[in-house]
């Protein structure tokens, strides 16, 4: 939980967190703002963030870190593509989410 003060008036806590990606040299990524890891193997993960759900793609992706209470995941692996998936692309998301359930 974050305390954002507002001029001279008490501080107003906010519940939502940052989301935040750092990609090292394409061979590890810490994110910010996990809600939920949703599925994950050795090419895939679905991660829900505080800005809607991820997906990152790779080779040999290994879950490094996971602290849920901080909302924070680390990956490493050869990271090729990361994608977020919102409700302006829900068909893509449906065929997404129906391939992933089979």
């Amino acid at each position: 939980m974050e305390i954002i003060p507002y001029k001279n008036e008490q501080p107003i806590r906010t519940t939502e967190q940052e989301h935040h990606l750092k990609i090292i040299n394409r061979n590890q990524i810490e994110i910010t703002g996990v809600k939920e890891v949703d599925s994950f193997d050795n090419e895939e993960f679905l991660l829900e963030t505080t800005l809607g759900y991820l997906i990152v793609r790779g080779q040999n992706l290994q879950l490094k870190n996971l602290d849920v209470t901080e909302g924070l995941v680390s990956i490493k692996g050869r990271i090729y593509e990361l994608s977020y998936v919102d409700e302006h692309h829900q068909e893509k998301a449906k065929g997404f989410f129906s391939k992933l359930f089979r």
